[in-house]
This record gives C-alpha cells, sequence and structure tokens, in this order.
C-alpha cells in the first residue's frame, strides 16, 4: 500500500524501532534489571557478524548493494504518493498527445535524449524514476521502429516488469531470511557463552552468573533482531516495491491503451483507474492535470 499521510515511512520505521526497544527496555528496567548486563559487545559481534556473512555468502553483490541502498531509501519519503501520479498523469498525457499529432516520428527526439527534452524536463520527478523513464522511452521506440507487432508489446513490457519486480523482490527476500537465521545465530552465542561458563566452573558464583547472564542476552538479541529490526525493514521493503510495481503498471497500461488506438485522453483515463483509490485523483482533477500539461 502507499503511504499518503503528511508523515513518510521512514518517519514510521524509527519511530516504530523505538517503541519496540523502548517498550522491552522499559519493561525490563520496571523488573529492576541491570542495562549494564544487557550490553554484551562480544554477543552482538557474533551475532552480527555471523547474519552478515550469512548475507555475503548467499547473495551476489548487487543484490547486497541494492539492499544497503534500499534500506536507507526507507528513510526518505514516499516517492509513490499521490503527486507522483499526478505528475505520470500528465507526462502520460503530454508524451502520448505529442505522438499523436506529430506521429511517432515526432516523438524521436524526446524518447532519444529524455533528459534534453523540453517534455520530460518539465517533470523533474518522473525523471528522477530511472526504470520508469527506461520503460516509457525503451518502449515508445518499440513502437517507432515497428519491429513487434502491438499484439505482442503486453507480452515484451510484462516480461520487462517481471524481471524489474524479481530483482527488488530479491532484496527483500535476502533480508527475510537473514532475519530468520538470527535466532539461530542467537543460539550459537548462547552455546559459545555456556562453553565459556563451564570452562569457569569452580569459580566464584558471581562470576558464573555473570557468564550465564551474558550467554543468554545472546539468544536475547537474536530474537529481538530477527522479529523486531529485519523483519519489519524487510516488511516495509516490501510495501516500497508493491508501490513501484504498482507506478510502473500505470504506465504499461496507458502504453497499451494507446498502442490499440485510444485517444491520448483515453489512454491516461485507463491509467488513471490503474492507480490504487487512495492515491487516484478524481476524474474531474485528471481533466485539470491533463489541461495543465498542455500550457
Amino acid at each position: 500500500m502507499h503511504n499518503h499521510s503528511r508523515f513518510g515511512r521512514g518517519v514510521f520505521l524509527i519511530v516504530g524501532l523505538v517503541v519496540v526497544f523502548g517498550s522491552i527496555v522499559g519493561g525490563y528496567v520496571m523488573h529492576h534489571g541491570q542495562l549494564a548486563v544487557l550490553i554484551q559487545v562480544n554477543e552482538l559481534l557474533i551475532i552480527g557478524g555471523a547474519g552478515l556473512g550469512s548475507m555475503i555468502i548467499g547473495n551476489d553483490p548487487g543484490t547486497l548493494k541494492r539492499a544497503l541502498s534500499m534500506t536507507l531509501g526507507l528513510l526518505k519519503p514516499d516517492p509513490f504518493k499521490a503527486s507522483a501520479y499526478n505528475e505520470l498523469l500528465q507526462v502520460l498525457y503530454q508524451i502520448l498527445r505529442t505522438a499523436r499529432k506529430d506521429g511517432l516520428v515526432g516523438l524521436e527526439a524526446h524518447i532519444e535524449n529524455p533528459e534534453s527534452s523540453e517534455i520530460f524536463r518539465k517533470y523533474p520527478n518522473f525523471m528522477h524514476h530511472k526504470q520508469a523513464v527506461a520503460l516509457l522511452c525503451d518502449t515508445l521506440k518499440v513502437l517507432l521502429s515497428g519491429t513487434v507487432e502491438d499484439h505482442h508489446l503486453a507480452d515484451i513490457l510484462d516480461m520487462d516488469l517481471e524481471q524489474q519486480h524479481n530483482e527488488s523482490t530479491a532484496v527483500a527476500a535476502a533480508i527475510t531470511k537473514t532475519a530468520d537465521a538470527m535466532p539461530g545465530f542467537g543460539i550459537v552465542a548462547a552455546v559459545l557463552g555456556v562453553i565459556i561458563t563451564m570452562g569457569s566452573i569452580g569459580g566464584a558464583a558471581s562470576e558464573i552468573g555473570e557468564k550465564v547472564a551474558a550467554a543468554l542476552v545472546g539468544t536475547f538479541l537474536g530474537i529481538l533482531l530477527s522479529y523486531g529490526v529485519l523483519g519489519p525493514i524487510a516488511q516495509s521493503i516490501e510495501a516500497r516495491i508493491a508501490s513501484e510495481h504498482a507506478y510502473m503498471l500505470c504506465i504499461r497500461t496507458a502504453i497499451l491503451a494507446f498502442a490499440r488506438g485510444d485517444s491520448p485522453t483515453s489512454a491516461v483515463e485507463f491509467a488513471r483507474r490503474n492507480i490504487e483509490p487512495a492515491a487516484r485523483p478524481s476524474f474531474a482533477q485528471l481533466e485539470s492535470l491533463t489541461r495543465g500539461a498542455t500550457t
């Protein structure tokens, strides 16, 4: 689902983490727990290092890079909000109107060099979505070349979107698998702590108690990082991926409608109906947007 409130997903991510850690630490302190006992750098090193290492082993460098980028991207406002769709409908209408008025040949200069196009430069937010620009321009190039029949265009678009979606979902899957493994790594850290404790049998009871507590912190951290941090992050990334996919489907709908002979107005109306209700402009708003795109 898209986030259309005045607060970005990044704000909710931070607030959520504060609530998770605040509730746990607050409840622990209320039970007269000592915070110093929870500060076990060695346990965090074992769990965090093992989790990172497993992620490196199981994924290619591109997926790891995208995982870091998409995680940091959660701190930024959702780029696929209602205003982004308004701009998308405007650029689609103006591009398709130009194609209907001047023919696909008249579009060549715009789709070959979108960065220097007087049409695309009017819509900086759309230009920021490189994959969206590529999908629109590359598909219009295919129409211009005439190498693909119109009834095969849907297949090309579906393949393109499927590959983009698979690439993105691989990131969420990688983080989810790491989250699932964290409790296991917590047990590893705890077992190592028990091994150290057993080696100290015969020492002072207080020393043995400290080592047992440190070992148990490993299990605690593994479960907390899994269900309180990495799992929610993966879920947020999945939501962002779904928002991006819906945005791209809007472009697909407009192109296919235009390719089968619909007018630019009808094509963007089909695209508008493809937007979820919370972000969808009304029919009257669409008319206002299209008039604004031609002035």
